[in-house]
């Protein structure tokens, strides 16, 4: 099995674009566009994870200002899509985040039916800062900013900027907690 995963990571990497990336492959890595990607000393995929085998990771820096940054010792589980359309997506260092993630700095179409596919959508950066925990499943739309050592709950669709030490969670997610209250064991 571990022959199987390597020759899939060599796969995908062969087809994408180059990325310039300092860490650890544990699951293919998909990159495309015609931005910049890059991953410092992070790893990609968890070999005791869901989708390990028959997932991949897949990013996109669309067009050519646009460009995708993960900081180091951050550790993003399997099956992630990242795609930073015409803005950025900034990750920092020592964030965790789960299975199936998703953040995108664009809804890729305007809302107005009359507009729908006009390309004159906007975008918005996508920062996420350091020593942040995301579960599985979470969803992060443009324009967000998740501040340090915040917290989001698996299956949470983040639509606004969440203050730094609190934990979010919900579709909306909404504030559930923090760590400036006292934590009893």
């Amino acid at each position: 099995m571990k022959i199987y995963q390597k020759l899939r990571v060599l796969f995908y990497k062969l087809l994408s674009i180059k990325v310039t990336h300092i860490g650890k492959n544990y699951q293919p890595l998909l990159a495309e566009g015609l931005g910049k990607i890059h991953i410092g000393k992070s790893s990609i995929g968890n070999k005791k994870s869901p989708f390990y085998f028959s997932g991949y990771t897949y990013l996109e820096a669309r067009s050519p200002h646009s460009y995708i940054d993960i900081g180091d010792h951050t550790q993003i589980n399997n099956n992630a899509v990242m795609i930073a359309e015409k803005t950025y997506i900034k990750i920092g260092n020592h964030v965790l985040i789960g299975t199936e993630f998703c953040v995108y700095d664009s809804d890729f179409h305007e809302l107005n039916p009359n507009k729908r596919l006009s390309n004159e959508h906007q975008c918005m950066p996508v920062i996420i800062k350091d020593n942040v925990f995301i579960g599985s499943r979470v969803t992060i739309l443009k324009g967000v900013t998740i501040h340090e050592n915040s917290v989001i709950g698996s299956g949470s669709v983040v639509t606004k900027n969440i203050p730094a030490n609190e934990i979010w969670a919900g579709v909306p997610a909404k504030k559930v907690g923090d760590f400036n209250a006292k934590l009893t064991p």
